[in-house]
This record gives structure tokens, sequence and C-alpha cells, in this order.
């Protein structure tokens, strides 16, 4: 008997569970995507997997549009649907994926927010009163002074670093590592925390960690969210500050600097350089200000 679209997604969700491993986290997203799919076609009539075409998909990205869903969900559901019928074409040898050809709705690209430096400088300025001030001190000076990303920096471990050479290796996205090097002011915030940090560990892993809680477990994602935006607060900051904005402002400040892309690529980790390219639009914005401000035939007569 041919699969309901209700037996075709467990399949699938038992495939990319059991075989492919993906985490928890992804697997409620293609779950919730699919299960919004299934229901669909259900009330449609379309109980059959063999029978989805591809005018049916593209209805389904319409409905979505439709209900407000921004582009970056679409896209996401569209992809569960078009994995889920690439794991139906291997099984089954369906000869065609109906999704395969349907886009999403381009989704405006938005420049990051970032920090001048005087700014950076501002937020750095921590009161260096507690074990928890050294710690955050050296968290925020090690997201700036090497550009990681929340998820490297969670996980670096007392053996990452390289204190000698001022490097440090991190694991990134798709479990790539690479190293990057080390400022003197987060190397120095860095070994300031380690004369501080809880010398017993809650646990095995946490024993390892660069950055853990006063009670020796590693430090959490939500909780740096939490830390950096609370010095972010006590600055005086005009806005929120979050882990990706320190990252943002070492790879303009460093493209800006060097002029280098494929540098900031590496140093960023970035697999398509079309990814660090969006730095160069902050820093031709910065361009642009300056242009506006300084020549005399950009600025508007009255009258204009």
């Amino acid at each position: 008997m041919p699969d309901t679209l209700g037996q075709a997604r467990d399949r699938y969700l038992d495939y990319i569970r059991e075989v492919r491993q993906l985490s928890p986290h992804t697997l409620s997203n293609y779950q919730r995507d699919l299960d919004a799919f299934v229901q669909w076609s259900d009330n449609r009539g379309i109980t059959q997997a063999g029978k989805v075409q591809e005018a049916d998909i593209r209805q389904w990205v319409s409905h979505l549009h439709r209900r407000g869903l921004a582009g970056s969900s679409i896209q996401r559901s569209l992809s569960a649907t078009r994995s889920l019928f690439n794991f139906l074409g291997r099984e089954n040898g369906y000869p065609r994926n109906p999704a395969a050809s349907v886009q999403a709705p381009r989704k405006p690209r938005k420049l990051p927010k970032t920090m001048d430096a005087d700014q950076v400088d501002q937020y750095l300025n921590f009161e260096q009163d507690s074990p928890l001030a050294s710690r955050d001190s050296a968290i925020a000076e090690l997201f700036y002074s090497s550009g990681l990303r929340l998820a490297e920096l969670v996980a670096v471990n007392l053996q990452d670093i390289d204190h000698q050479a001022r490097l440090i290796t991190v694991t990134g996205k798709g479990n790539k590592t690479r190293t990057v090097p080390v400022g003197g002011a987060a190397l120095g915030a860095i070994e300031l925390w380690l004369q501080q940090r809880p010398p017993i560990a809650a646990d095995p892993d946490s024993a390892n960690a660069l950055f853990t809680s006063l009670r020796g477990k590693r430090i959490s994602v939500r909780n740096i969210q939490d830390r950096i935006k609370r010095q972010g607060r006590k600055a005086g900051m005009s806005q929120d500050v979050h882990p990706h904005m320190l990252r943002h402002s070492f790879a303009s400040h460093m493209l800006e600097s060097s002029g280098d892309l494929r540098a900031v690529q590496e140093l960023l980790g970035h697999a398509n350089i079309a990814t660090t390219q969006i730095y160069t639009h902050l820093d031709f914005q910065h361009l642009a200000k300056v242009y506006d401000a300084a020549h005399p035939r950009a600025k508007r007569r009255k009258g204009d």
C-alpha cells in the first residue's frame, strides 16, 4: 500500500531521529512544519504522499505567506517538505520531488547591528569587583577579540586556549574546527578570571569548561545572553547588547581596517564568502555617512 502523508511523515521523522541523529531542536522544527503540511493537505483531500503535485506545494507556500509567516519561516517549512520527498524518492522510488523547484518568497536582507569602536570601549569598561564581573569581562572580551559565535564560546575548554601562541581553537557550525588569534586584552581578562574560577566542578564536562558558574557548572547560553545584556545597561548603552552584536562588531571593524574579506571569512568560520560580504555593506554605510556629512556637494540646498 502506498504511504499516506501521515505515515510518510512518521517514517521520515524516525529516519532523521535514528539514522541522521539530528538535534532535538531541529527535530521539533521539522515535526512542527510537517505536521502543519500534512494537516493542510488532509483538509484539501490530499492524503497520499504520491499524489502531491508541484501545484499543491505552491499553494501551500502561498497559504503560509497569506498567514503572514516570515520568509525565513516559510523557507524552513519548504525545506522540511522538500527533505521529506527526497527521502521518499530514495525509499519508494518516487520519480520527482514536487517541492524541488518551489521557492519561498525572498526575505529582505537585514544588516546586523554593530557598535562603533568608542561604543565597544564604553561597553567593555567592566567594574572588576567580583569573580562574576571578571568572568563576564573575559567572556565579552573574547567575543570581541576573536569573533566567536555564542555556541562556540560556551563550548570552549581550558585546553582550547594556547596562551603562549595567543590562539584559541573552537568548533563551529558543521562540526568544523578553526583556530583564531586572541588579543592581549582578552587574554589578560581570561587570566584574571582563571585566578578566581571555582576550583570544584559540578560534573566532568564542567571540569574542562573555560567559563563556569560560581557553582562550578559550565555556563549556559541563556546565562551569557542575560549577563551580556545586563552589562550593556550598566554601561549606559542606547540599545540592548547581545553576543552576536560583539561578533558583528569584530567583523565590521576587522574588515574596515584590513579590507581583507577572505581573512575575515576565515576568522568568522563562514563556509560561504557571501555570508561575510554583508559586512561590506556596513562599511559602505559608514562611508556614505562620512561622505554625506563632509562633501560640499552632498548636502541638500535649501528648497531642495
